[in-house]
């Protein structure tokens, strides 16, 4: 077993190689192993392409290894299932015509078509299937992937830059800078993993931001704005910069319809919704995104962590006391610190000057 965990691990190395380039599909990796030796491995480059599987068997091939006898180590469960959407025939097939004896995989798959058919499929060949290799790991990497399935919405990670008496900006709105470079570092490292950054109207008021990847190397994600009455003004960056075709703001259902042709002939995504912060993240999961950042600002923090709409919560402390300013959370307010919210998992990390608090919602998914 410890040799089946190693192979594992080079077939998650791989899956990563497909990280922010594979939405809406999971990062997948795969290796195919006989006798100790590792003859392929591939990764999902990117929706349409070819699936790990495929590469791996790509690879090995390549290499003038057979593969008939050999291991088959995944990250995720292979899919099973055709349909005119889909651009890649069943990976099942593939791996039963190719002799492969065992198959581990990390996760199954949540989608509806899979949800464990795969292995029954593999099964029903004669290849003896393990499940649950490293899944752990396997739910970390595809969160937005696995959120989306199982509730309808994407992965919401809200991260927070405060001063140590929690205010995210002074009485003036100044807010640069609480954290230092190297905490902006990492916040763009975040922007490249998540599909979209979102933010609230108030937040490009204030700061007019890019919310771009330009510190670390990685794709820009999709920009989200909250903007009920599409009031933000023509000269923001997010609808003037060459990156407006990703610039999507959210407004309400009867918002201004001249607003909004001008604004789509512009190049900007303009989505009217009909409801809240829910149908929100419903219609962004519609455009393919599984997996949000949620940046800012203070009403719009509030109105996730209110709503219950959140996965993951980061706060980046500074060394810094205001002592007045703009609060990072408010609207409600617990009769007693028991009924107060509570993280799970906690992880509690030095960066630089700051610390970083990180933790998970008590309940998976959204309420």
């Amino acid at each position: 077993m410890e040799g089946s965990v190693e192979y594992m691990k080079l077939a998650f190395r791989a899956a990563r190689r497909g990280a922010g380039k594979t939405s809406p599909n999971p990062m997948v990796g795969a290796a195919i192993v006989r006798d100790g030796r590792v003859l392929g491995s591939g990764w999902h480059r990117g929706c349409g392409g070819l699936h790990a599987e495929a590469e791996a068997v790509r690879a090995a091939r390549a290499a003038g290894e057979a593969t008939a006898g050999a291991d088959l180590y995944c990250t995720l469960e292979p899919c099973c299932w055709s349909g005119p959407d889909k651009k890649q025939p069943p990976c099942t097939g593939l791996i039963v015509e190719c002799g492969i004896r065992r198959v581990f995989v990390a996760n199954l798959d949540p989608h509806p078509k899979v949800s464990g058919r795969g292995v029954e499929a593999l099964r029903a060949a004669g290849i003896a299937v393990e499940a649950g290799l490293r899944a752990d790991e396997g739910e970390e990497l595809n969160r937005g992937f696995f959120a989306y399935q199982r509730t309808g919405l994407p992965f919401v990670h809200v991260k927070i830059a405060q001063t140590l008496d929690g205010r995210i900006a002074a009485e003036s709105g100044d807010a640069r800078w609480i954290t230092d470079e190297r905490a902006r570092r990492e916040v763009h490292r975040l922007r490249a993993f998540y599909d979209a950054v979102l933010v609230g109207r108030g937040t490009i008021l204030a700061d007019d931001p890019e919310l771009t990847v330009r510190l670390v190397r990685g794709r820009n994600p999709f920009r989200a704005v909250l903007d009920s009455r599409l009031s933000l003004p023509d000269s923001a960056r997010v609808l003037n910069d060459g990156g407006r075709d990703k610039t999507i703001l959210l407004c309400a259902a009867d918002a201004c319809g001249e607003r909004i042709q001008a604004l789509r002939l512009r190049g900007v995504r303009v989505m009217p919704v009909e409801g809240g912060l829910r149908e929100a993240l419903a219609a962004l999961g519609g455009l393919g995104i599984r997996s949000v950042l949620v940046e800012g600002g203070s009403r719009v923090f509030s109105s996730f962590v209110r709503e219950g709409l959140w996965d993951r919560l980061s706060v980046f402390v500074a060394p810094v006391v205001l002592g007045g300013g703009v609060g990072a959370v408010s609207g409600f307010s617990p009769q007693r610190v028991a009924d107060g919210m509570r993280l799970k998992d906690v992880r509690i990390r030095r960066l630089g000057d700051q610390a970083v608090i990180e933790g998970e919602r008590d309940v998976y998914g959204h309420s």
